[in-house]
């Protein structure tokens, strides 16, 4: 068993019931930030941490995902013949090599640990990352690439960690925190989606993963928590139990919940004004609808 994190894990087969009717006909892991679609942000992220191994765990519906990592080779031809270079880049970068990504379906909505777990057979014995492409995060060094390194001198399990408002602790997993140093946090604990007044903390866990291969034996128990799901925080409280070390890592960057439609705007926004073709237009297009409101005001 190795520490070396190679492989990814997207569970992508939610139904994205929070954006219908736009998620009737598309994943909403393809609804477009600025101009590439939030898995793109996912696996660019895995890119930049040394991922070489990419695993979707999909439902029906999802083909749109297939497709859009695939060649094309008619639009690269009407590109190059344009004259459309940078263009031509941006599609050969969301262009995947042939068996770079594997495909598993998850065939029972059976929560996010049940998700993780139907990738086994291709994860093997070595550690992995899992990674929600909702959780879109803007930082200068990727998230992943920051919890790989640092990773690499803990071992275990990591998770990405980050203070919430008490009130929203019901929506997340949960540390019960035993010691920290610098920007790592170790856990005593964790728990899924606890009330407010029963949070051990405010440090909530976020869809950035490093696991241990022994996770996977304990998902696959098939014990259901919070909801009737198979929780994947309460696989790696198991860890904990068990005498191996888990981690909270506090990431340095923002994080945008783009499954949450206003997150999605918030992270339009942001990703908008970050961009320099885009940034002049846009702030001044921003800066008169604030005007017009105090106006009316």
């Amino acid at each position: 068993m190795s520490n070396r994190v190679r492989t990814a894990v997207f569970p992508v087969a939610g139904l994205g019931t929070r954006f219908l009717p736009a998620t009737k006909s598309i994943p909403k892991e393809m609804l477009p930030l600025v101009d590439r679609p939030l898995i793109q942000y996912a696996i660019d992220e895995a890119r930049a941490a040394g991922i070489r191994e990419f695993i979707f765990v999909t439902a029906k519906g999802k083909s749109a995902l297939e497709d859009y990592f695939d060649s094309s080779a008619e639009l690269e031809r009407a590109l190059e013949e344009k004259g459309k270079a940078d263009l031509l880049a941006e599609v050969h970068n969301s262009t995947m090599p042939s068996g770079a990504i594997a495909y598993i379906r998850q065939q029972e909505a059976l929560g996010l640990g049940h998700a993780v777990w139907c990738a086994r057979r291709l994860i093997g014995d070595d550690s992995f990352a899992v990674i929600l492409p909702d959780d879109v995060i803007s930082a200068k060094t990727p998230c992943l690439k920051q919890m790989v390194e640092a990773h690499a001198e803990t071992g275990g399990c990591m998770v990405a960690a980050m203070d919430v408002p008490r009130e929203q602790t019901k929506s997340y997993g949960i540390l019960d925190i035993a010691g920290e140093q610098g920007r790592l946090v170790r856990a005593a604990g964790m728990v899924e989606k606890p009330a407010p007044e029963d949070a051990p903390s405010t440090m909530a866990v976020i869809g950035r993963y490093i696991l241990s291969a022994s996770v996977l034996e304990t998902l696959g128990a098939g014990k259901r928590g919070a909801g009737g799901e198979i929780q994947l925080t309460d696989a790696i409280a198991a860890e904990i139990d068990h005498g191996r070390p888990v981690h909270g890592f506090r990431f340095d960057g923002q994080r945008f919940d783009c499954g949450s439609k206003s997150g999605y705007l918030q992270a339009t926004v942001a990703f908008g004004l970050a961009r320099d073709d885009l940034r002049d237009e846009f702030s001044a297009y921003l800066a008169g609808i604030a005007g017009s409101q105090r106006a009316a005001e």
